[in-house]
């Protein structure tokens, strides 16, 4: 499986709120649509341990089920024309890409 993890910030006098409206409603919405997706979350950090705080606000994780399908859908021209805005109401983004070597539940 792969994981993409979005860790970011907004930029300088954003609205919180108007944000968190925005992105649990309409761009939820999209990234449940994405071709291929497992499953997508949305986060608000809360705090970072052994730091005074956490250095990003927000992190959203997506969820494929191998990386033809994640390059596939990340990286169509559509997606990232999207993306290119997106971007805009994103301050320091970091963008991670792992694949998964064991999971494992616990009881």
């Amino acid at each position: 499986m792969i994981k993409m993890t979005v860790m970011y910030n907004l930029p300088e006098g954003a609205d919180h709120e108007e944000f968190l409206k925005w992105r649990t409603g309409e761009h939820q919405a999209d990234n449940a649509a994405i071709p291929g997706l497992i499953k997508t979350d949305f986060y608000v950090i809360k705090r970072a341990w052994n730091q005074v705080q956490a250095p990003y606000r927000y992190m959203t994780e997506a969820y494929y089920p191998d990386m033809e399908t994640f390059e596939k859908t990340f990286f169509d021209p559509d997606y990232q024309l999207k993306m290119k805005d997106w971007l805009k109401i994103m301050a320091d983004p970091v963008f991670l890409i792992s694949e998964e070597v064991i999971s494992q539940g616990i009881k």
